[in-house]
């Protein structure tokens, strides 16, 4: 389904317009820089993201990617691909199948599980997967704006 308006160029669904189905994707490699600009905004400089001599004591063996860097990638699918700008989060919760590395080809996905009319919030399971592998599993609460 085609999204009912553009928000500054974005797709932008109202509630009335999902069903249980519905997917946005987002899809990006994500590189070190990333990871160092991820580390500045939020202080995580765990040397597991940064020191593969650090890394090589662990069980990854090499550095990873922060979990939160790549969750962050389903934000960008709630709100800048399906259901769009307006939504707000109520809640995610995410489980941490797999890690991700510097180089990794990264695809988040929101699909459309429950449809909650009485407050206009919709349930989505949430997943980001580095090729066939899932990386990330979750579920989110996003209150969807009304025609109404």
């Amino acid at each position: 389904m085609q999204p009912s308006r553009y928000v500054e160029g974005l797709p932008a669904y109202f509630f009335e317009d999902l069903a249980v189905g519905m997917m946005g994707e987002y899809s990006r490699v994500i590189n070190q820089a990333e990871v160092a600009r991820f580390a500045e905004l939020s202080g995580d400089f765990n040397p597991l993201h940064f020191s593969p001599e650090f890394a090589q004591g662990t069980i990854f063996k090499t550095p990873i990617t922060h979990g939160m860097l790549t969750a962050a990638m389903i934000s960008t699918v709630i709100g800048s691909r399906m259901p769009g700008p307006g939504c707000i989060y109520i809640s995610q919760d995410l489980r941490f199948k797999a890690p991700v590395r510097a180089g990794d080809y990264v695809t988040a996905r929101a699909v459309v599980e429950a449809l909650h009319p009485e407050k206009k919030r919709v349930t989505f399971r949430t997943t980001c997967a580095v090729g066939d592998k899932l990386v990330i599993d979750g579920q989110a609460l996003i209150q969807v704006p009304s025609r109404a």
